[in-house]
């Protein structure tokens, strides 16, 4: 056995939906229903947070949290972020699997570390219902990882540990620094620093960057360049030892920092 005995993925912008774009319409729309108009910047400042957490942080806005006391008589309460919730979680529910298609080089990754004797966990901001549509689309392509922890299983999520030690237990492995933990949002790399893992941060497929393939393929290289570099510097101001590209590159890197 190396170094590593496991690896704890997130799902949207990590592994799944390139750019993190399943729940930025949805946010949106939900707010809508209150008369509340949110943006897609603000509603992805928060990512990787429980939806719950999320949807609070989204309400603390000073401009949503202004429309809101203006629209409905009252500063929002936690009360409200139930509301909100509420109608989120559905909407959310019924589009995620569109967004479902694997992150290029998602399986090879897989395969690789299995072949090093790796386990291979995954925790989410989303909730258990919403990952219910994502799991078997994520079968169908090749993709299961040996457990699940969602936002909604445990007392608390991110940016707390408790979604990783849910993982050492689930996978039976410890001490937390044999595992890497990868993920494309603060709360993510978060959850592992708290819980003693190695952090990987993924810049360019994640939710700072929030561009489709095809899109990343069409921009200059020196615009690209920028949106890595920022992409970078918040993924480690949250953490991460190392950051990459994509999940593609981890093979590279844990290669070097555990050579066979």
């Amino acid at each position: 056995m190396g170094r590593f005995k496991a690896a704890v993925f997130d799902w949207a912008g990590t592994t799944i939906d390139f750019g993190s774009f399943a729940p930025m319409g949805v946010f949106v729309k939900a707010f809508e229903r209150f008369g509340i108009a949110a943006t897609i910047a603000q509603a992805r400042a928060p990512m990787g947070s429980p939806k719950w957490d999320h949807i609070r942080a989204m309400l603390s806005d000073p401009d949503i949290a202004a429309q809101w006391a203006a629209r409905h008589g009252a500063p929002p309460t936690d009360a409200d972020v139930d509301k909100v919730y509420e109608v989120f979680v559905p909407m959310n529910e019924e589009v995620v699997a569109d967004y479902a298609t694997l992150v290029p080089g998602t399986v090879e990754t897989m395969a690789w570390l299995r072949g090093r004797g790796m386990k291979i966990g995954s925790t989410t901001g989303y909730t258990r219902s919403i990952m219910e549509r994502v799991l078997p689309k994520a079968a169908e392509q090749g993709y299961a990882p040996d457990n699940l922890v969602c936002a909604d299983d445990l007392p608390e999520g991110r940016p707390g540990p408790l979604g990783m030690y849910q993982c050492l237990i689930d996978l039976a492995v410890y001490p937390p620094a044999s595992v890497v933990k990868v993920d494309d949002t603060a709360p993510g790399i978060a959850e592992g620093v708290a819980a003693g893992c190695l952090t990987v941060g993924v810049a360019l497929s994640g939710n700072a960057v929030g561009r489709t393939p095809k899109e990343l393929a069409a921009l200059p290289a020196e615009e690209v360049e920028t949106l890595r570099r920022r992409a970078t510097e918040m993924l480690r101001a949250a953490g991460a030892d190392h950051v990459i590209d994509t999940v593609a590159d981890l093979p590279r890197l844990v290669d070097r920092l555990d050579p066979a």
